[in-house]
């Protein structure tokens, strides 16, 4: 394949950002770079200068959607200035400056129907973002086939041929820390037991029910820990305040440092994802399935199909019965090195060189080379 001009456009890139889309447009560039690719990323900078001359970061306003104007401005001005083979929207927000520019083909990558799915603040503007990415991006991939299928059920004009499946990966990094993890547990004074959450801190997330499950869980097992990693957003940033106040016994991480990420899952007994929508395809199960840590997730679709048995499932928003599934896997010794054992193998499919091909393919199907 000849070498390509490639721009990315993503509102978040890991290692700045760590949620599932950064680090799936990361992997992308990462991937196209190996290749040799010429890529350049347009991202915005959140928490962490990445001082990348191919990763141009923009500094935003952090507050609502006030970072709305600058981005598109940045985007639409360096794309007029420099011309590329492909242009990559990453997500509906990634998406949102190439709306702009007429007759442009790109590609969009929809992660998730979270605004569609939910009934969130702000949403209205949202959804009409997805429904006009969809509609003007020359190709959809999206990270399963569940998203796909709903894509193909709302939206009924759209033709299947128009959107594919890549799922996403994980990075060789995410593998058993044993030594590191006891030393940060030391490090932490945890003697218990750990539950652990990583993720955004975001309505859809479930992490008032882990926190109602724990508490439960605590009466019975008296020095489980429960750790939760990762920022809140806009609208729980008040509510996160709250919880650090109200519940001292819980160790609120805050950001966790991209190289400590697979420390933190290996130190844990149980890794907990418990969203009840907005999810696409669910990485953090999966990084801490490679640092053989079981998982107990709820059971929405998007799971279900990726994880497939190499988790345990609990009805979303029912705390009562999460706090159940905890005690059992907690106890049941059997049980978790299972789930450990058949996961260790099973993660093996979810690698970058697989995802970074695929990617590479629906390129070369819109430049018909």
């Amino acid at each position: 394949m000849k070498k390509l001009k490639i721009c990315l456009v993503s509102l978040t890139f890991a290692p700045d950002s760590q949620d599932g889309s950064a680090k799936f447009i990361t992997g992308v560039y990462n991937y196209l770079k190996s290749q040799g690719h010429e890529v350049k990323v347009i991202t915005g900078l959140w928490n962490q200068k990445l001082n990348n001359p191919d990763i141009i970061q923009v500094k935003l306003i952090k507050k609502s959607y006030l970072w709305v104007p600058q981005f598109i401005f940045f985007v639409i001005k360096y794309l007029k200035k420099n011309k590329f083979d492909i242009i990559h929207g990453n997500g509906p927000k990634g998406s949102m400056p190439l709306l702009l520019l007429r007759n442009l083909d790109f590609i969009s990558t929809i992660h998730d129907l979270g605004p569609i799915e939910t009934k969130f603040s702000r949403i209205p503007f949202e959804r009409f973002l997805i429904e006009k990415t969809i509609k003007r991006a020359k190709i959809i991939t999206t990270c399963s086939e569940s998203i796909k299928q709903q894509i193909l059920s709302l939206f009924q004009n759209v033709p299947s041929q128009k959107i594919f499946n890549l799922y996403s990966a994980i990075e060789s990094k995410f593998k058993p820390y044993v030594s590191e993890s006891k030393s940060l547990k030391g490090k932490l004074g945890l003697n218990g037991p750990i539950l652990l959450y990583i993720g955004r801190i975001a309505n859809y997330k479930g992490v008032p029910d882990i926190i109602k499950a724990y508490n439960m869980v605590k009466n019975q097992i008296k020095d489980l820990e429960l750790l939760i990693g990762g920022t809140p957003d806009f609208s729980m940033r008040d509510t996160y305040q709250v919880w650090k106040n109200r519940y001292p016994d819980i160790h609120f991480m805050g950001f966790i440092p991209t190289n400590q990420i697979a420390i933190y899952y290996t130190m844990a007994d149980v890794f907990i994802t418990y969203s009840y929508a907005s999810e696409g395809f669910g990485l953090t199960p999966i990084e801490a399935i490679a640092c053989g840590t079981p998982v107990i997730c709820s059971n929405i679709k998007v799971f279900r199909e990726v994880l497939q048995d190499n988790a345990i499932f609990v009805k979303p928003k029912s705390p009562k019965l999460l706090s159940e599934a905890i005690y059992r896997l907690l106890k049941n010794e059997n049980e978790k090195i299972k789930l450990i054992e058949k996961g260790q193998e099973y993660i093996k499919r979810f690698s970058w060189n697989s995802v970074g091909h695929k990617m590479e393919e629906i390129y070369k199907k819109i430049l018909k080379i």
